[in-house]
């Protein structure tokens, strides 16, 4: 699990473009789990691979809460949210390095706009031709994911509609949003490489679909989500994607086809659960109709179930899912903390609270 946090300046509220300085204080007790993002706002922790999600919880938690203490030694918080909730205005301190100069070089004002931060879930997988049929069939619940994940509301101190800015934000990447259907491994290679000639990447790093063979572990890393705003909300996420991943490599040694939704509905039914989270009514990529949001999630749950139950984390995955029909996703939590004054820095307290709760 890879997790990004924007740096907070307690008193403003503000962004803090200490980024690397937190990374270096963080170091001593976290190694190589925290390291620098594109922005200096920005910091990346990451856990070990795991195959017990009880373990893996109090790794995140553990983490976060050594990251926040090396932030409290600074005179700085950490916040999980997709998007900032006040202040920044570009153009952006960029993080010191080679790849984050070319990219500002290649980029330009585009990266100004990415002061936003996301949850990333790997998943190993022995046989690296497998991700690229996998990710055929995670395909269809990426909008599903999207808005079971949504918590970036706020941009700049104003409230933007959607559940998920940070999707619509991260979508002007050239290589980003719900990936193509690959018709094999090869098909993969040869896609990458034209895109690479035309340079609409620099590198494979710069792939930025919403689902990838990762470039440098054996794994396929789903990238939909939003900063997780609790340790809770990362843990669901994470039981979620590994058993997604699951039940598609179970259809894929069956033999089975991956659904294959028109690109054009994919990317409105991400737009729709982007746009409203669990409220109101998502878009069925295989059919074009409207229903309920939280009953296209189900119907993931009810096709994981299996998985789930093999893996002992049926009763996790019911209580989470639980608690966010009750408590709303992320968005909607910022949303009520926003409610009590109509006050942004509340927002933000809020935030900073549930990041790392006792």
């Amino acid at each position: 699990m890879e997790e990004e946090f924007l740096l907070i300046e307690p008193d403003s509220r503000t962004l803090s473009p200490r980024g690397p300085e937190l990374v270096g204080e963080a170091a001593g007790e976290l190694g190589d789990r925290v390291g620098p993002e594109l922005t200096r706002y920005q910091v990346e922790l990451r856990t070990d691979p795991h195959t017990c999600l009880k373990e893996a919880d109090d790794q995140i938690r553990a983490t976060r809460t050594a990251a926040a203490r090396a932030a409290a030694r600074l005179g700085l918080r950490i916040a999980s949210t997709g998007s900032p909730v006040v202040g920044r205005t570009g153009p952006v301190p960029i993080t010191p390095g080679t790849r984050y100069a070319r990219s500002a070089a290649h980029f330009r004002a585009l990266d100004d706009e990415q002061t936003v931060c996301a949850c990333h879930i790997h998943v190993g997988l022995p046989d690296p031709r497998d991700a690229v049929h996998v990710s055929n069939h995670l395909r269809p619940w990426l909008p599903a994911l999207t808005a079971l994940s949504a918590n970036s509301p706020f941009e700049g101190g104003r409230d933007t509609g959607y559940a998920s800015w940070r999707t619509m934000t991260w979508g002007r990447w050239p290589v980003s949003g719900p990936p193509p259907y690959f018709e094999s491994p090869a098909h993969f290679d040869d896609l990458v490489g034209t895109l690479l000639e035309a340079e609409a990447l620099i590198d494979r790093g710069g792939l930025y679909w919403d689902i990838r063979p990762s470039h440098h572990l054996p794994t396929i890393e789903v990238r939909v989500a939003d900063a997780a705003l609790t340790p809770h909300d990362t843990l669901l996420l994470a039981a979620v994607v590994r058993a997604l991943t699951a039940t598609a490599l179970t259809a894929l040694r069956a033999g089975e086809p991956a659904p294959r939704p028109a690109p054009e509905l994919l990317r409105a039914a991400c737009w729709r659960a982007a746009r409203d989270g669990l409220a109101g009514h998502g878009i069925d990529p295989l059919t074009g109709r409207l229903e309920p949001q939280t009953a296209l999630v189900e119907r993931l749950l009810h096709t994981i179930t299996p998985a789930l139950r093999r893996h002992e984390d049926l009763d996790l995955v019911r209580e989470q899912w639980q608690r966010l029909r009750t408590e709303g996703t992320g968005a909607d939590r910022q949303r009520a903390a926003f409610r009590g004054r109509t006050d942004m820095h509340d927002v933000v307290d809020f935030v900073i609270s549930a990041t790392c709760p006792l």
